[in-house]
């Protein structure tokens, strides 16, 4: 009774308080994510960790998939839908790795810099056109990535560039997303996404494969189950809400993954993740906008979820 009066009062908020309140938790179970992989990193191979969250995550959908069989296996881009997958597996393991060797804070923040590949691929994948401000804003969003990679300088991290390289791939796989959509429906996508992840990565994660504990079952578990549980509110998040409102909200996730990297990791952002963090935020806020203006919804979609630390 409880949960019925609870769901009629929330079905009678405004779109934008709906998406708003959705997106704060999509945001905060994209952060645990990222902490449950690196709690399960500690000992286990990322290609493992990355098999088990596939298969949770397959037998969530399955029953979907079978309910469009064999019609979710038809597309007119075969080509484009292997090219996808093959940049999300990159993105995965690279954001993985990156998650667990480096901080949560600063893995998580460089990852948003996908929003300015999205930028630069839709120009040659969506013919896109690009002003002058726009570009200023990929500009200043990488020089805040550099601020916080701080290259040649005595804190720099070479993992940092596996992060940045997810993120270069999470901006394509969003660009193709967009050009699929022209022609595929949503569930054949995310079938093809499904399966072949799962069966690209099986061999090598059987190869590193170590029998989980008890806890590692669990936390391995947990990570299929909260991913795919902050994708699908993050896409409800944007379903209700306007993407130019609900995009400074998801930026909490930086928050909550320093809180998270705090109690669990006993790590803190150092001066640099800071400064870096906001100019990276500011700039991808400003690009949402021009978005908005442009009526694009490219880099803030909910499509382009779950390929990097997110």
């Amino acid at each position: 009774m409880k949960y019925a009066q609870l769901s009629r009062r929330f079905n009678m908020l405004p779109g934008n308080v709906k998406g708003s309140l959705t997106i704060l938790v999509a945001a905060f179970g994209f952060a645990l994510m990222t902490a449950l992989i690196k709690l399960a990193g500690e000992r286990l191979h990322v290609t493992q960790i990355l098999l088990v969250r596939q298969l949770v995550m397959v037998l969530i959908i399955i029953p979907n998939v079978i309910s469009h069989f064999p019609g979710c296996l038809r597309t007119q881009r075969l080509d484009l839908q292997i090219i996808r997958v093959f940049f999300a597996l990159i993105a995965m393991l690279c954001g993985f790795y990156a998650v667990i060797h480096m901080p949560l804070a600063d893995a998580m923040a460089i990852g948003f810099a996908k929003s300015f590949f999205v930028t630069i691929f839709a120009i040659f994948i969506l013919h896109e056109i690009v002003g002058f401000r726009r570009w200023a804003a990929v500009a200043i969003g990488f020089l805040g990535v550099i601020v916080m990679m701080q290259p040649g300088m005595e804190g720099f991290n070479p993992i940092s560039l596996l992060a940045l390289i997810s993120a270069a791939c999470a901006g394509l796989v969003m660009v193709i997303i967009r050009k699929l959509s022209e022609t595929d429906k949503p569930i054949t996508t995310l079938s093809y996404q499904a399966f072949l992840v799962a069966i690209c990565v099986a061999v090598p994660a059987l190869y590193f494969w170590q029998m989980p504990t008890v806890n590692e079952w669990i936390i391995l578990i947990a990570i299929g189950i909260v991913s795919y549980g902050a994708q699908m509110l993050n896409i409800y998040s944007y379903t209700w809400g306007e993407a130019s409102v609900l995009a400074s909200l998801d930026y909490v996730r930086l928050l909550y993954a320093t809180l998270f990297g705090y109690l669990i990791f006993s790590t803190i952002p150092g001066p640099y993740t800071w400064l870096g963090s906001a100019v990276i935020v500011a700039a991808s806020l400003y690009t949402v906008h021009r978005e908005r203006q442009r009526n694009r919804n490219l880099a803030r979609s909910p499509d382009g979820r779950g390929y990097t630390n997110t």
